[in-house]
């Protein structure tokens, strides 16, 4: 018998439950793995860059991904966009962290907080 492969479109917390579930997994594996298996990628429009270098720490240290303009490192832009791509259960933790940052972060993890919820 041939092994079929083919990628899920998965974008909610239900969506993976219904999947997980149907081939066996037990509830207490669903609760354990479905935060993992979402992986979402936020756009943050106009971060202050002093938060933008906050926000990609806090994302790497978690195992996820923060892209950020060039000129944020050294600081020589005021504001820049950022795109994080990480797991539901990476974002709550970098939420977790964000919010006792200065520079708008804790705002900006409300916002990521209420868009994973």
């Amino acid at each position: 018998m041939e092994s079929n492969i083919h990628i899920l479109s998965i974008n909610t917390i239900k969506d993976i439950e219904t999947e997980l579930s149907s081939i066996g997994v037990s509830s207490r594996g669903i609760d354990i793995m479905k935060e993992k298996l979402i992986f979402l990628v936020l756009k943050l429009e106009n971060v202050d860059t002093r938060a933008a270098n906050i926000i990609k720490q806090t994302m790497l240290s978690n195992g996820a991904e923060a892209a950020v303009s060039a000129a944020t490192v050294n600081l020589s832009v005021s504001h820049t966009d950022v795109i994080i791509g990480a797991t539901i259960k990476q974002l709550r933790q970098a939420i977790q962290r964000l919010q006792e940052q200065p520079w708008g972060l804790k705002e900006i993890a409300k916002k990521i907080e209420e868009l994973v919820d």
